[in-house]
């Protein structure tokens, strides 16, 4: 579960994000980022109705929030992600969810291994 303060709560700021940040998309998933100057690190979710129904779109969430939790901790203070749900996220394991969740972060510099090859990108 992501803690209370380390969520997107606001349309502005899930406005910001998906604006102003970088986007790195991938078969079940869409991730936008943006770099923050410290503080705390945000995360914020999108399923829309195009996943599938109510329990399938609760399904998928419970997993990414799952997954976002756990990468809260390595990502650079005072990041902005905003995870968008596409609807082959209604089919996928947890596993294929972490994996593409794991490339995007990878393909934004903002795992830790990709920090220390290139340096954010951000």
């Amino acid at each position: 579960m992501l803690p209370v303060n380390a969520r997107l709560r606001r349309s502005e700021e899930f406005r910001a994000v998906m604006r102003g940040g970088a986007r790195a998309g991938r078969r079940r998933l869409v991730l936008h980022a943006l770099a923050g100057s410290g503080g705390q690190t945000k995360a914020g979710l999108v399923v829309s109705k195009a996943v599938g129904n109510s329990v399938v779109r609760h399904r998928v969430s419970r997993r990414l929030r799952h997954l976002l939790a756990d990468r809260l901790g390595t990502l650079p203070a005072g990041s902005a992600l905003v995870v968008r749900a596409l609807p082959a996220a209604a089919t996928a394991t947890s596993a294929e969810l972490g994996s593409d969740l794991d490339a995007a972060l990878r393909r934004l510099s903002l795992s830790p291994s990709a920090r220390h090859d290139n340096g954010p990108a951000v």
